[in-house]
């Protein structure tokens, strides 16, 4: 049986959208061809959403420069054939080529900015489609706005007179979305569409693509390392390692029963039901994939598989049916649900926050950013307490004031006058120009995005040895021997030391970023989004390491995220931000559990889940407003499904009151009003377990927003 039978639609048809067949990709390398992809076979029938699945390196983002023929100059396609919507795409020359790409395949990458041009308005690149179809320019500018109205944008005249910079990321993607279905094509590509949006955005865009599909009759190949989306979104799946497809199916089969150990592994990766460090560890996948053209002996995964003996590092194994439709390459798919951990579940882990001094403490913290326009109130009267060893999870949408918040603690602005920040109870400079030494040592932070954040002309050995000469004062032999620790323990290997940035994959890029705020050994970690590019066999790498560094060193973290699950995983305690007010606070279980703040609600409805037992989504109305034009009355009232008829919501501003010890709500509703998780209601639900209990000072504290005391090279 081929693999392209073994992932084939349920009915094929000779109207497929996309058909690959035993393709070979290699790039050129110092005069050597290195393999990457190797007889990768799937067909996508038309109307159908197919999923591809697997870890940074494995050769998705191949896969897709394959298919649209945009391969760097050293790629090329060795052997085997793409066919779309019937054209076989290896013979087209240039001219049929960019015809092709105008009218039958359109992709949606994963960070919009980068597909748009900062110095267009967003109307005229939107309009450029119907240009290149042959519509004069009025036209194309009424085609353009019809377009963003077909998205959902609601005021799509206001959009097309706007520049990138002027639109949220979520407003970004649909406009980049509305280009990419404006021509109705017969194959439509979504390369990590949802990576770089909050959960609320992230299920819109995932509505709007699922209802595009309906209208616009195309087929999908979607590319995510997020299990979860692929479970929501696609009829089947295809599972990628090794440049070589190892299972494949209907998804809800695959994920439900998977029959492959790397499948197992990836699914065991993600935080679910409830799992919390203090309870149970997340598994991981030990070794790393093969380098790059690398092409072992037997089976690809043989040397990470727990189940493999000399058979498997022998012969190649073929996909089997294992159920139905669903097939594996495996010698041993009955075995592989059943494959031991390859972390201990249960690891001792040292409880944070018992010291009765706080680590860091800010009270009355605000911050207005003043410009040409009106100023922009970004965080309003902030009161927080850290203490030694415990994490704060801090959520909400984009704009809410969470890098703001991070921006603060790490001196990279200045708050506004009357605020106060304290490191171990001495006054914190406000800027980073002024700290000390120590100071700059004790809080670090690991930012989402580590192209921006890593100096692409050093290499790795560079950029962590600069930390542990520069701010922990080592050298010669002990400095090497740190280096190569860290390196390690962010799952690294000495072989990637002499790389730099460029010649690494986005994962390892960011475990470079994560290597290098560990070296300075801070007290207070900042990790802004750090796991929302990782896969989750990385994430589940690096959520392990926090846990055993924060155990063993009793370092503090303020852990943000639009990942709930993660969230839920990591924190003690969680903040929700909107409008850079706190609109709920309190130990993360009791947080997750409910009762709600209608927003909170909102946010843990958006979550897609693995199994499919979520709540029902709760769709919040408009968008967030300006920040300098916030509403009268609770700043949430203009999106809330709960407000109050009588009018108090629009005009009178709630107070922070305490609901149950610790926990803090800004809400005018009753309690009994307010949701709560339902009994086994999805992957975060779950009981609340003892925690840190009492309300820290200025609890009760109204009319504020505060918290109270208390890949490019061969790996991409």
């Amino acid at each position: 049986m081929t693999l392209a039978e073994a992932v084939a639609p349920t009915t094929s048809e000779a109207g497929d959208a996309l058909v690959v067949s035993h393709l070979d990709v290699a790039y050129r390398v110092r005069g050597k061809d290195r393999l990457t992809l190797r007889d990768v076979s799937f067909r996508i029938g038309a109307h159908e959403s197919f999923g591809l699945v697997g870890e940074s390196g494995c050769g998705k983002s191949t896969t897709v420069q394959a298919i649209t023929r945009y391969l760097p100059r050293n790629g090329s396609v060795t052997g085997g054939s793409i066919t779309v919507a019937g054209r076989d795409l290896m013979g087209m020359g240039a001219e049929e080529l960019r015809r092709l790409r105008s009218r039958s395949v359109s992709v949606v990458y994963q960070e919009p900015g980068r597909a748009l041009n900062p110095s267009m308005r967003i109307g005229r690149q939107v309009a450029e489609v119907f240009r290149v179809l042959g519509c004069d320019r009025g036209e194309s500018m009424d085609r353009a706005e019809e377009a963003l109205r077909r998205v959902q944008i609601a005021d799509p005249a206001r959009v097309m007179g706007a520049y990138p910079h002027q639109l949220s990321g979520g407003m970004l993607q649909r406009a980049v979305i509305a280009m990419a279905v404006a021509v109705e094509p017969a194959l439509l590509v979504l390369d990590e569409p949802t990576t770089a949006l909050d959960a609320t955005v992230e299920a819109e865009v995932l509505d709007l693509v699922a209802g595009l599909r309906e209208q616009v009759d195309t087929a999908v190949l979607f590319i995510s390392h997020n299990l979860a989306v692929i479970a929501r979104m696609c009829d089947r799946v295809g599972v990628m390692y090794a440049g070589e497809i190892v299972e494949g199916g209907r998804a809800r089969q695959v994920f439900d029963d998977p029959r492959h150990p790397y499948t197992v592994g990836l699914l065991r990766c993600v935080p679910r039901r409830g799992q919390r460090k203090d309870h149970a560890r997340l598994d991981t996948i030990p070794g790393f994939l093969p380098g790059p053209g690398e092409v072992p002996a037997g089976c690809v995964f043989a040397s990470r598989c727990p189940l493999a003996d000399d058979r498997c590092r022998e012969e190649t194994p073929s996909m089997g049916e294992v159920a139905g439709s669903h097939r594996a390459a495996c010698f041993k798919p009955d075995e592989a649900p059943s494959i031991p951990r390859s972390t201990p579940e249960e690891l001792p882990v040292r409880s944070g926050g018992t010291s009765p001094e706080p680590v860091i403490r800010l009270e009355h913290v605000s911050k207005t950013y003043t410009g040409r326009g009106d100023p922009v109130k970004a965080l309003v009267e902030v009161d927080l307490v850290l203490y030694p060893g415990e994490t704060l999870g801090v959520v909400g949408e984009s704009g809410c004031g969470k890098t703001t918040l991070a921006r603060l603690l790490l001196g990279l602005t200045s708050p506004d006058q009357g605020s106060r920040m304290t490191l171990r109870g001495a006054d914190l400079a406000p800027v980073a120009a002024r700290r000390s030494r120590e100071e700059l040592r004790a809080l670090q932070i690991v930012f989402q995005n580590p192209d921006s954040a890593l100096n692409r002309r050093h290499s790795v050995r560079h950029i962590v040895g600069r930390v542990l000469t520069k701010l922990a004062g080592l050298a010669g032999e002990r400095k090497e021997r740190r280096l190569v620790d860290i390196v390690r323990s962010v799952r690294m290997e000495p072989r990637h030391l002499p790389m730099r940035p460029a010649q690494l994959s986005g994962g390892l890029k960011q475990r470079v970023a994560i290597a290098r705020a560990f070296a300075g050994e801070p007290a207070v970690l900042v990790c802004d989004e750090p796991t929302s590019a990782l896969d989750v066999s990385v994430q589940a790498a690096i959520l392990n390491l926090l846990v055993d560094l924060q155990s063993r060193e009793q370092v503090t973290y303020v852990f943000i995220s639009h990942d709930l699950g993660v969230v839920r995983y990591l924190a003690d305690r969680i903040v929700v931000l909107y409008l850079g007010r706190v609109m709920e606070y309190g130990p993360a279980e009791s947080v997750f559990a409910g009762p709600h703040h209608p927003y909170t609600e909102a946010l843990l409805s958006a979550v897609p889940t693995l199994d499919g037992t979520g709540r029902e989504r709760i769709r919040l109305e408009g968008e967030i407003p300006s920040p300098a034009h916030p509403p009268a009355g609770c700043v949430f009232h203009t999106r809330c499904p709960r407000r109050l008829v009588d009018g108090t919501c629009e005009s009178v501003e709630p107070p922070l009151r305490e609901v149950s010890p610790g926990k803090l709500l800004r809400c005018h509703l009753p309690l009994e009003a307010l949701g709560r998780l339902e009994p086994g209601g999805g992957e975060l639900g779950g009981p609340e377990p003892p925690g840190r209990r009492e309300a820290p000072a200025g609890g009760q504290q109204g009319g504020g927003g505060g918290v109270p005391a208390g890949e490019g090279g061969l790996e991409g």
